[in-house]
């Protein structure tokens, strides 16, 4: 079988992969790149645990096909820090949202996008975002508060950050 040559951006870098027929996004990421940020939970589009950002929307990594991202821009958990933990990083340790850790970065990622596109997001807003994530710990209180928290503090940057 042929495999095809995709190029996209992760976290702000041009990456190349060459991809076979059905290989999915999380395979690239986490054996061709290298990026372990995007958990490998049920592939099958239901827990959220593999959820990235895909030219700004949330998308489960897991049902999207590696070729169809040719040119896209791709964040990851990897993508939030910028030498620091980001204001919504660290919320979550406040909040201690992350809890066992394993749907940490599908929340982090489905709120990141949220933030980037509404800043002050109300808690209904909060709730419908994370709503493709499902947490197996019950704590979904601690993540939304996390998340408005974020949100009073500066989103996805700190304040003089890129």
């Amino acid at each position: 079988m042929a495999k095809k040559p995709v190029t996209f951006t992760h976290n702000g870098e041009e990456k190349a992969a060459f991809v076979s027929d059905g290989q999915n996004l999380l395979d690239v990421l986490r054996r061709g790149v290298g990026d372990l940020t995007p958990k490998y939970g049920c592939a099958q589009g239901t827990c959220g645990a593999c959820t990235v950002i895909i030219d700004g929307a949330p998308r489960l990594s897991c049902l999207t096909l590696a070729e169809t991202v040719e040119g896209a821009e791709i964040d990851t958990v990897a993508g939030l820090a910028d030498g620091a933990l980001s204001p919504l990083q660290d919320a979550f340790m406040t909040h201690f949202a992350a809890q066992c850790g394993y749907c940490t970065g599908g929340m982090l990622m489905s709120a990141a996008a949220l933030l980037k596109h509404n800043p002050r997001p109300s808690r209904e807003e909060v709730v419908e975002a994370i709503s493709g994530n499902i947490c197996r710990c019950t704590g979904y209180e601690a993540i939304i508060e996390a998340v408005l928290t974020a949100a009073a503090n500066g989103g996805l940057r700190r304040t003089g950050a890129r």
